[in-house]
């Protein structure tokens, strides 16, 4: 039987750098749309699901998802893992696909290589299915797409051991650290890293050929936000454009990625503050 392939995409209104930022302007229509319409081209995918929080200052977002039809659910402002347990269960996942809801040129493409890979044990010389898979990991392992198309796909199994298991306030936060945390990987060949990690999980790690690994295309800061809304007007408002055609975008005008160049991405390590005061 056909897995059900469920993508939870998170936001909320209360972002530490760009607070709003999920309801802002990129051409007309608010960041999060964009972001859901792109994922919902994904042809592995069975469902979307917008998961924002139950904090008042989400109540905006709820409104938004009422009036235009978006299926949502919300949950825990900081425990985002116990955010997607609830939403998936609810879903009746049995493959859950990770995006952020600050991604607007994420790739349906590349969510259907990410999600193939779980699905699928063709990619490897390992039996069985993964447990994760994603097509960036943060370091000491590196990463080869842009900043900004971060797909993480893993079972509800999985998932369901994390949310039972993991304490750390990095792993409630940031959703899937849990699985590879620790994880040797070994090259399969040039576009795959496989490996069990120490809690057991078998992971895999995709890469592109080329390494852009070090371009930003994820809106966390003002600046970002006027990359990404330079970018859309090129393409005059569409948001039917590949990831490879921003790529060739950039290079053509390589002025563009000069608007974020200074914006520090965030790592693991940073944690919202405000969940530790609870």
């Amino acid at each position: 039987m056909k897995p059900k392939i469920v993508a939870i995409i998170q936001g909320r209104m209360s972002s530490s750098r760009l607070p709003g930022k999920i309801l802002a302007d990129i051409a007309g229509q608010p960041m999060m749309t964009r972001v859901l319409t792109r994922v919902g081209r994904a042809k592995t995918l069975s469902e979307v699901i917008f998961a924002t929080t139950v904090d008042a200052s989400d109540d905006p977002v709820a409104e938004y998802c009422d009036f235009a039809g978006i299926p949502y659910i919300r949950g825990n402002l900081f425990d985002v893992l116990d955010r997607y347990y609830q939403a998936a269960l609810q879903a009746k996942a049995d493959v859950v696909v990770r995006i952020t809801a600050d991604c607007p040129v994420i790739d349906p493409e590349l969510i259907d290589n990410v999600v193939n890979a779980v699905i699928s044990d063709q990619l490897s010389v390992n039996s069985g299915q993964f447990d994760f898979a994603a097509n960036r990991l943060p370091p000491p392992w590196t990463r080869t797409y842009p900043i900004g198309l971060d797909v993480e796909v893993c079972t509800f199994k999985a998932l369901k051991k994390a949310w039972k298991e993991a304490k750390e306030p990095q792993h409630r936060e940031h959703v899937m650290p849990y699985f590879y945390e620790g994880v040797k990987l070994i090259t399969d060949n040039r576009s795959l890293q496989t490996g069990i990690s120490p809690r057991g999980f078998n992971i895999a790690l995709l890469h592109h050929t080329t390494d852009f690994g070090d371009y930003r295309w994820t809106v966390d800061t003002p600046e970002d936000l006027e990359f990404m809304r330079q970018v859309y007007s090129r393409f005059n408002g569409r948001d039917d454009f590949t990831w490879k055609e921003v790529l060739d975008l950039v290079h053509d005008e390589p002025k563009l990625m000069e608007i974020n160049a200074g914006v520090e991405h965030k790592t693991l390590k940073d944690i919202d503050k405000r969940a530790l005061k609870g």
